[in-house]
């Protein structure tokens, strides 16, 4: 190889063969495809501000597919108030792209205060915090799934999850200080913020409230049961790094594992991509390794433990497949990219 040919940028990188390396059986809610589009119309109808491009994209996203594959023995009312906060998730984070500091934190007081306050809209007035008197419409739409779940949703699911989608959106608000900042963080800074970006916690509590259970503080507090639900946010969220990177170079976006690498390790980027497939690799294998190692609190509790550790098994199988099923990655072509694994590098455009 010439030194003119080494320096030439690449156009093309391999992904990881991460589906096959993942055994779980993948399944599916039944009624998946009814749901997912009463879910779909639900946001596109309650968000007006919406401009053209996004709310098509609501419908390729296929989010309530994504769903029904990470909760496909849920009841249909609970898998449609899922449905509508997994869709509601993927729209904060879109929103949320574009704002600077002050904007992602009056989002998160707005959102937050739908959770607090389910009843009826009640703006705070404290002195730099103040929101307004006519509420948003991601505050009518998080009210609205809320008053849905909270119906039937255990106390204790309720409690993690408020309290995981505040963490949400406080790593939102660090992500938001180092883009205006022009900060790329270190790998281990990074993975710390990433794990609570994902908005894998709060979507995992609500495995909680699909299954109509509720884990006691001593389960959920347990070293085996904490690693098996870090290990699966680490391998959707790291998985994700992967399969979103192409879009989010095409935009600047150095919110990604691979970028990450690339600057701090000067690893290539099938290197850097290599890398982190290799991270879920592991992360698949130390999950089933875990499994082996739960312990029994007695049948009751640990029948409750069995349905939530299946359900973060379907989330990593379900979230790696769906990945090739929606449009956000690779637009119509994902069965194709499932198959031969290329992924053609995106022109640079504006955000």
């Amino acid at each position: 190889m010439t030194v003119k040919q080494a320096n030439v940028a690449p156009d093309h990188f391999v992904l990881p063969d991460l589906v096959s390396h993942c055994n779980f059986p993948l399944t599916r809610h039944p009624n998946a495809e009814a749901i997912a589009a009463e879910s779909d119309q639900w946001l596109d109808t309650n968000c007006p501000e919406l401009p053209p491009k996004r709310r098509a994209a609501i419908y390729t996203l296929k989010s309530g597919i994504l769903t029904a594959h990470c909760y496909p023995n849920a009841e249909d009312k609970r898998l449609r108030v899922v449905a509508d906060f997994l869709v509601y998730l993927f729209h904060l984070d879109n929103i949320s792209d574009k704002m600077v500091v002050s904007g992602t934190e009056q989002l998160a007081d707005v959102v937050m205060n739908a959770h607090w306050f389910p009843e009826r809209y009640m703006p705070t007035h404290y002195p730099g915090k103040e929101q307004p008197s006519k509420e948003f419409s991601a505050g009518k739409l998080a009210r609205d799934y809320w008053s849905r779940c909270i119906k039937d949703a255990k106390p204790g699911p309720q409690a993690r999850f408020k309290e995981t989608l505040e963490q949400f959106f406080e790593a939102v608000q660090r992500q938001t200080e180092d883009r205006d900042a022009g900060v790329v963080p270190d790998l281990e800074s990074y993975i710390d913020i990433r794990r609570d970006t994902s908005g894998c916690k709060p979507s995992f509590d609500l495995i909680e409230y699909a299954m109509d259970i509720d884990l006691p503080d001593f389960v959920v507090e347990d070293p085996v049961i904490k690693a098996l639900n870090q290990a699966a946010n680490d391998l959707v969220t790291w998985s994700n790094d992967i399969f979103s990177y192409n879009v989010e170079q095409s935009r600047g976006d150095t919110h990604n594992m691979i970028p990450i690498l690339m600057i701090h390790q000067g690893l290539s980027l099938q290197e850097a991509v290599d890398y982190v497939g290799q991270l879920c690799k592991e992360t698949i294998d130390g999950f089933i390794e875990n499994q082996k190692r739960i312990p029994s609190w007695g049948p009751e509790v640990d029948r409750e433990v069995v349905l939530y550790v299946q359900g973060l098994q379907d989330w990593i199988v379900g979230s790696l497949h769906w990945s090739f099923m929606t449009e956000r990655y690779f637009g119509k072509s994902g069965a194709e990219v499932k198959r031969h694994r290329i992924v053609k590098l995106l022109p640079r455009r504006d955000a």
